[in-house]
């Protein structure tokens, strides 16, 4: 399944939740860092032959937003920043914040109600995770599981 992060109060926060330790090339790269439990969750979505995107609202460069998971080792297949979504799918004059079946991704996970919400209204499915939830990577990975039986 190709699965979609969020980045912001989802991955990346400074004061929501615990982060990663910083690695040297985070250091030297200044890369902003990434909530405890990342590495282990997209190591583990790999294991299971996922594909992992980073899709955003900011407007990070797609060249910063892969250097950062890059320095933690942890490869992204696609990364959907503001500028990608605003020429794929606010062309086709769609106003939605995130719209994830026009980049065929199957499940995307974020701390947005709001997206819930569109989730439901547009038909697609999301993973909800509180930036306080401290048990956020089993819950994803339980999540998605469930997702997976449906699909079969």
């Amino acid at each position: 399944m190709k699965i979609s992060f969020d980045l912001d109060d989802t991955i990346i926060s400074n004061n929501r939740f615990p982060l990663e330790k910083e690695t040297f090339w985070a250091k030297i790269t200044g890369c902003e860092r990434i909530r405890s439990g990342t590495v282990a969750l997209f190591k583990a979505l790999r294991n299971r032959k996922h594909t992992i995107y980073i899709y955003t609202t900011s407007y990070r460069s797609t060249l910063k937003i892969k250097l950062m998971f890059l320095s933690y080792s942890i490869p992204v297949d696609f990364i959907i920043n503001q500028q990608l979504h605003d020429r794929k799918v606010k062309k086709k004059g769609k106003n939605i914040s995130k719209f994830p079946p026009e980049f065929g991704i199957d499940i995307h996970i974020d701390d947005s109600a709001g997206v819930e919400m569109e989730g439901k209204k547009f038909g697609f499915k999301t993973i909800i995770i509180s930036p306080d939830e401290r048990d956020w990577s089993n819950i994803i990975l339980k999540k998605i599981d469930e997702f997976g039986m449906r699909y079969e």
